[in-house]
């Protein structure tokens, strides 16, 4: 786990959201891609994309196009895929779009209910 994973696994757990599984391989069948954070409960998935600005494996030209591959094929399996750039992490805006997505789920069973 990077730095930066871990100090969003710490936001995630001071916030009070759900705890996620970290490395998740299932949700592709078949296959073995890496998630670094999941809620399988509710079809979330979220990449942390660490290193863009010093040319870390997201933004090669080899590894975007392993990042579309991988993140296609799970929202083709019906999952959300949400990103985290280091920017979004360090200021907590990543935990506030987790938040949002999760008060949407409430927002929604409550409507069902």
């Amino acid at each position: 786990m990077s730095n930066l994973e871990s100090l969003l696994a710490g936001q995630i757990r001071m916030t009070g959201l759900p705890e996620p599984v970290r490395e998740f391989t299932k949700a592709i069948p078949k296959r073995r891609f890496r998630f670094d954070f999941a809620w399988p409960e509710h079809r979330l998935l979220l990449e942390v994309q660490g290193g863009s600005w010093i040319g870390g494996g997201h933004s090669t030209g080899m590894g975007m196009s392993r990042d579309a591959e991988k993140n296609n094929l799970a929202a083709l399996e019906g999952w959300t895929v949400l990103y985290a750039t280091t920017d979004q992490i360090r200021q907590g805006v990543t935990v506030l779009f987790l938040r949002r997505f999760f008060t949407r789920l409430t927002e929604a069973a409550n409507t069902l209910s």
